[in-house]
């Protein structure tokens, strides 16, 4: 099943339909990031983008470590 999630962006509705399950996850992280209720202007996008942005390139390095140390332990 999918679920369709919407925000106000410049005073206009987007919404995006995605699976149950993601739907959960996403509507927690948005909430953090987005006024839920109201309009979000073009500087609340990027401050979000720049934030996710920012935990993927995070995840990454962490990743990359813990990948050069299982090689090291092989």
């Amino acid at each position: 099943m999918s679920q369709k999630i919407g925000l106000h962006v410049l005073g206009r509705r987007f919404d995006v339909d995605v699976d149950d399950e993601f739907a959960t996850f996403l509507l927690d992280k948005m909430a953090n990031d987005f006024n839920q209720e109201g309009n979000n202007d073009i500087k609340t996008l990027l401050q979000a983008y720049v934030r996710k942005t920012h935990e993927l390139y995070s995840q990454e390095l962490d990743m990359k470590n813990i990948i050069n140390k299982l090689d090291d332990l092989g």
